[in-house]
């Protein structure tokens, strides 16, 4: 099939440190060329994948140097382009949110939206009832509740290649932190939890503008005041593996409706189990006492990790082979372009033959 990946334009695809929905649409990308598709990726141009790249924008927006930065028109700009070319593609496959719904109606019928964010924000359920032709697909069944009634077509997991991340069998010596400091993250509560456990606390995260004033006021001080949390700050791939693996568990302390929660299957990726709060997708994606603990306080995740000897890192990293690899997620991504791809081939034949094609087309 002719694939056409549309990607956001804040982070290079793969993304150089912190980024979600970019590795995403790398890992899939990848995992669907090996699959002998003929994938185009819309990105900047700051990109690496094995796909024909379309470089809609010099670099990445978040690491831009410079100081003024419309997203919005360079988002603008690279529908514009995929429009261009969309006769060209058997199937658009969008990772950008809503924005395209006005551009692409006449089309939404060879196009899946993937949503990676959350769904529980006001005015999202009348904008998705406007525009209710296209097939939607959810990172979680837990991200559909606050949508209900949206046009979903299939749930399809999160993936990582495998060979990114060295197991190892044996347990480390201090709970990790991993992601994004923000109130929703709550790495205050890691932070808690860590100082009632007794062990060290290592946080390897990211401080966006938005929460600069959340990492000033309310978490460097708990760090300073802290002597057993080190502050690593954000990592890219090339640390990641070894920053997990090296850990006794990770801590996924969320206060929020997590769509999915990358860094957990990360973690399970290198047989490191999980200390998760039980919001948004955590149920979903940990399975309790298997890859690690879902809790709903700071005792039980407390008491969780007096128990993490219990798991066994190896079936944790089997676990994650056989449930959130890349060829796992790109083989559901095949299947629903087939199908969806199919039902176009069926409909349009039905048309035809009922004489209902436009005049002029062929």
């Amino acid at each position: 099939m002719k694939i056409a990946q549309i990607a956001p334009l804040y982070e290079a695809v793969p993304p150089h440190l912190y980024g979600g929905t970019e590795r995403i649409v790398a890992y899939l990308t990848d995992g669907l060329v090996r699959r002998g598709h003929d994938v185009t990726l819309f990105a900047s141009a700051d990109t690496q994948t094995s796909a024909e790249l379309v470089p809609v924008r010099e670099r990445a927006i978040r690491l831009d140097p410079s100081p003024l930065k419309a997203d919005h028109a360079a988002h603008l700009s690279m529908l514009d382009e995929v429009r261009r070319r969309a006769h060209g593609f058997d199937v658009l496959h969008f990772h950008v949110d809503l924005v395209h719904f006005p551009f692409f109606e006449a089309l939404s019928e060879r196009t899946v939206t993937t949503l990676h964010g959350r769904l529980d924000m006001s005015d999202l359920d009348n904008a998705y009832a406007r525009w209710p032709s296209y097939p939607l697909v959810s990172i979680s069944d837990a991200q559909r509740r606050h949508l209900p009634d949206a046009n979903w077509v299939r749930t399809i997991h999160h993936g990582v290649p495998p060979d990114l991340f060295q197991p190892s069998s044996r347990p480390g010596d201090y709970l990790a932190f991993l992601g994004r400091i923000s109130p929703e993250k709550r790495p205050d509560r890691a932070i808690a939890v860590a100082a009632r456990a007794g062990m060290p606390l290592k946080i390897a995260a990211k401080v966006d503008r938005v929460d600069q004033a959340y990492w000033d006021d309310v978490i460097a001080p708990l760090v300073k005041a802290n002597a057993n949390v080190e502050f690593v700050g954000e990592i890219g791939d090339a640390d990641k593996s070894d920053f997990l693996r090296n850990a006794a568990a990770l801590l996924f302390p969320i206060d929020w409706p997590e769509p999915f929660g990358l860094v957990m299957i990360e973690a399970m990726a290198c047989g490191t189990p999980i200390i998760a709060w039980r919001n948004g997708s955590v149920p979903e994606v940990i399975e309790n006492v298997v890859t690690g603990f879902v809790v709903s306080s700071e005792e039980e995740a407390v008491a969780a990790i007096r128990q993490i000897h219990r798991l066994d890192r190896t079936k944790i990293r089997r676990r994650f082979e056989h449930r959130f690899t890349t060829d796992i997620m790109a083989a559901a991504y095949e299947s629903l372009f087939g199908s969806l791809h199919r039902s176009k081939i069926m409909i349009g034949s039905a048309q035809h033959s009922l004489g209902l094609v436009a005049v002029g087309t062929k």
